[in-house]
């Protein structure tokens, strides 16, 4: 079934990303601007650091310095001009001896559209994935997420802003409903200007219990699907691996947060083992009549 695409930007008003002032948070911090240009949301960055840490306002990513660097801006450009971008830039400092209940208390108090961050780091906040720290933050927000995995240049280029986003693979099963992912998919790619895009349509298990989905519609625009059998994790990862993906697009289960999406450690263990980004969509439940979720 054909869903034509009509959107003409991202549906996002505010974008956070929190940085550890890492190299794969730089990698994040470029995908967080990009997503907020094109949206024309407010983009929050947010660091966390020990009280005896010392942190000054200059460690954060240079907002100015980037989008100069992609010809949006001239060198030496002011705040004001980072407004005439359609965009509105906070930078917030906490200090805290946990990360995520600040991050946590930060969400709660300014809900956010989207969180860009990276995993894998292995410096300051290097258990970003562990349980104790990832599902807190992912559970109890219940927002998108796009997850930059470590050492992994993702669709976004820090050097010159362009973007690379051809291949998209999308997991799809009964449970958790699929379509979200499909639609952010397609809206993601179309915001983006990617003309020229192979959507992957992955399900591991019997054929005949593949769902149905509305697909987006644009010329330029191709659609697989893709039936496999064996371990889910090992079969996507592997289906990632083999088609090129430069994202991996998949529902979560709404009500029991981001990284349970496919139930338990199996979104941790897609998580560590793609090598593309991860975007994570909260299904919606309510509306989808579901309770299943």
């Amino acid at each position: 079934m054909s869903l034509p695409v009509a959107t003409p930007r991202l549906p996002l008003h505010h974008v956070f990303h929190p940085s550890d002032f890492t190299q794969a948070s730089d990698v994040a911090f470029a995908h967080a601007l990009k997503l907020a240009l094109t949206a024309r949301a407010n983009l929050r960055i947010m660091h966390v650091a020990p009280e005896s840490a010392d942190v000054h306002w200059t460690d954060f990513p240079g907002v100015r310095a980037l989008l100069a660097r992609w010809g949006l801006l001239p060198y030496g450009s002011r705040q004001e001009d980072v407004l005439k971008l359609g965009i509105d830039v906070e930078k917030i400092l906490s200090f805290h001896t946990d990360p995520v209940a600040s991050i946590l208390h930060t969400l709660e108090e300014h809900p956010t559209d989207l969180v860009v961050l990276a995993t894998h780091q292995r410096d300051g906040l290097r258990r970003w994935l562990h349980k104790a720290v990832a599902e807190p933050i992912a559970r109890r927000s219940k927002t998108m997420t796009l997850f930059i995995p470590h050492d992994v240049e993702g669709f976004v280029s820090s050097a010159d802003g362009a973007i690379t986003l051809r291949r998209i693979l999308i997991p799809v099963d009964a449970v958790p409903r699929p379509q979200p992912a499909v639609e952010a998919a397609a809206v993601t790619a179309l915001a983006l200007g990617c003309d020229d895009v192979s959507f992957t349509l992955a399900h591991i298990g019997s054929a005949g219990d593949m769902p149905m989905v509305r697909e987006g519609t644009r010329p330029g625009w191709t659609w697989e699907k893709v039936v496999r059998h064996g371990d889910v994790v090992e079969q996507l990862l592997d289906v990632a691996a083999t088609r090129h993906s430069d994202l991996i697009v998949l529902t979560t289960a709404g009500h029991q947060g981001i990284l349970d999406a496919l139930r338990g450690s199996t979104t941790e263990r897609i998580l560590r083992g793609a090598r593309c980004p991860v975007l994570a969509i909260p299904a919606n439940s309510a509306r989808d009549g579901d309770s299943r979720d």
